[in-house]
C-alpha cells in the first residue's frame, strides 16, 4: 500500500473517499454492465457515505452492495446493527435502487455464512470500502486474524479491545451488551477487491494505523496485510496520522 492520503480534516477526507469509489463505480458500470462493491460501516464511514449516496451519474440500479460484518444475535432494530445501519444510511437516500445484500446475524449464524458465501463466491468486486479498528482489525478479523482461510464470510470471537471500541463509539449501553461473537468477511475475501478505499480518521486510531502502514505483515496487526494488495488507497485525517514517520 503506496497510497496515503493526509486530509484537512474528517469532511475532507469523507468528499475524496467517496470520490474516488464513486469514479471506481462509475468505471465498472462502463466497463462491466454492473458493479459489486462492498460498504462499510461505523463511525469513520459517516462522511464518506454521505458524499457517496449524492454521487452524480451512477446508475444504482446496476450495483450489487455487500457489506463487511455483523452482530450475531443483534436484532436489526438494535442501533447498532450493520443492517440498519446501512438501510439507514446508505440504501434509504439512494431510494432502495441499490441491491443490497445483508448479514443477518439473528438466525443460525453458520447457515448464515453459508447462505452468504453462495451468494458472493466467484463475484468480481469491483471495491472495497473499508476502515481499520483501534487494534487494527480488518472488518471483525481480529488479532491474531486469519490470514488463510479462502471462505468468503467466517463466524469470529470479538476481542476486547474491539468490544471496547464499539462501547466507546456509543453503540451499546454497557461493555457487556456488546455481543462477543460476529459474522465477517475473511481477509482473503476482501484482498479480492480490485479496488479498496480505506477511511480512517481520528486519533484513537494512529496507532492502529502505524502498525498497518510501517509495522511487519502480521496478523497481530490484520490491516497490515494491505500492505500486500496492489490497489489501496488509506484517506488519514492529521490526528490518525500523527504517529507516521515524516517524509
Amino acid at each position: 500500500m503506496k497510497d496515503i492520503r493526509i486530509l484537512s480534516d474528517k469532511q475532507e477526507l469523507g468528499r475524496q473517499a467517496a470520490a474516488l469509489g464513486a469514479d471506481a463505480i462509475r468505471a465498472a458500470i462502463a466497463r462491466h454492465g454492473e458493479a459489486t462493491i462492498i460498504v462499510a460501516t461505523g463511525a469513520s464511514q459517516f462522511e464518506m457515505l454521505q458524499n457517496l449516496v449524492t454521487a452524480k451519474d451512477i446508475d444504482w440500479s446496476k450495483v450489487t452492495a455487500f457489506h463487511l460484518d455483523e452482530y450475531v444475535g443483534l436484532s436489526e432494530a438494535h442501533p447498532a446493527s450493520f443492517r440498519r445501519y446501512l438501510r439507514e444510511r446508505f440504501v434509504a437516500p439512494l431510494d432502495g435502487k441499490v441491491t443490497f445484500v445483508p448479514v443477518d446475524g439473528e438466525g443460525d449464524p453458520q447457515a448464515e455464512v453459508e447462505r452468504l458465501n453462495a451468494l458472493i463466491g466467484g463475484r468480481r468486486i469491483d471495491l472495497c470500502f473499508a476502515g481499520i479498528g483501534e487494534n487494527c482489525h480488518l472488518a471483525f478479523n481480529d488479532p491474531p486474524a486469519d490470514f488463510e482461510t479462502k471462505k468468503p464470510y467466517i463466524v469470529v470471537t470479538l476481542d476486547e479491545a474491539c468490544r471496547n471500541q464499539q462501547f466507546g463509539e456509543g453503540w451499546f449501553e454497557s461493555l457487556e451488551a456488546v455481543p462477543e461473537r460476529a459474522i465477517s468477511m475473511s481477509v482473503q475475501q476482501i484482498l479480492k477487491s480490485e479496488l479498496i478505499i480505506l477511511s480512517v480518521p481520528d486519533a484513537r486510531k494512529a496507532k492502529a494505523v502505524r502498525d498497518a502502514l510501517e509495522g511487519e505483515v502480521s496478523p497481530l496487526h490484520p490491516a497490515s496485510i494491505l500492505q500486500r494488495h496492489p490497489n489501496t488507497v488509506m484517506f488519514l485525517d492529521p490526528p490518525a496520522a500523527s504517529l507516521l514517520k515524516k517524509g
